[in-house]
């Protein structure tokens, strides 16, 4: 687990948050945050392989001209996640940083259409997942999921759960929530074997101030960022919605 500690981030979370923030600028925001954990990810998570490749002061100086060092394996296979509706954006933002420094045939963007399932009081009991286009096996592959909120598990559990079913092992697993909170890593990483999640903030709001005082982790089962109805505390709202303005008003 990594808790990407980042003013940057940090601040730019702040205002995608706000509910005065204008929906271009949240958008902007969102791409700008799922760069930066893009760049993150690939410089820890992936594959890398040494390589010799000229420059263009290789014309006049042959030998010295040529960069030597360790670079993102172009031949291991990168499956980025797309979680409907909230990790629209962010797996697209994801797939095109890949794209450009690896070969499109090693990076693939997949469609999952998930959907939580609730009881009568709100609370979230589990999730559906009734569509997807899913380009195929994921054996060997690292498999990127950049949802953006993290907030009980069940989501990324059931995701796992239907790509090992059906599509192999991938060789990596790695969870990309913009904001997580204590009750979604403790599901996850408990739940799913070779998981790795980076998030950039970690929302416990709901946890008492001796909690709140301490590190992460200090007194790990008494954490806690769910409301009664799986909204994360701070948080930043219902993202799926958000994100694609589900709550404008049509026309009667």
């Amino acid at each position: 687990m990594h808790i990407l500690d980042d003013a940057w981030l940090l601040t730019a979370l702040a205002r995608i948050s706000a509910p005065d923030t204008p929906h271009p600028q949240l958008l902007s925001l969102l791409r700008s945050v799922y760069r930066d954990l893009t760049v993150a990810v690939a410089g820890r998570e992936l594959p890398t392989t040494g390589a010799e490749i000229p420059t263009r002061m290789a014309a006049v100086h042959p030998g010295e001209g040529v960069w030597r060092g360790e670079v993102l394996d172009p031949a291991a296979p990168v499956v980025v996640v797309d979680i409907v509706r909230g990790g629209i954006v962010p797996s697209q933002v994801c797939f095109e940083q890949l794209a450009d420094v690896l070969p499109i045939e090693s990076v693939r963007l997949d469609h999952l259409t998930v959907e939580r399932v609730t009881d009568a009081d709100e609370r979230v009991t589990g999730v559906d997942l009734s569509g997807s286009k899913i380009g195929g096996s994921i054996e060997g592959a690292t498999l990127l999921v950049p949802d953006p909120m993290g907030a009980t598990g069940s989501t990324m559990l059931r995701v796992l759960e239907h790509y090992r079913a059906h599509y192999g092992n991938p060789r990596r697993v790695v969870l990309m929530p913009m904001i997580a909170t204590p009750e979604f890593l403790r599901a996850v990483l408990e739940g799913t074997q070779h998981a790795v999640v980076y998030t950039a903030r970690l929302d416990r709001g709901l946890s008492s101030p001796e909690v709140l005082s301490s590190v992460p982790g200090t007194h790990w089962d008494e954490e806690r960022g769910l409301d009664d109805k799986s909204y994360i505390v701070p948080g930043a709202g219902g993202m799926g919605e958000v994100i694609n303005n589900a709550w404008c008003v049509g026309p009667e």
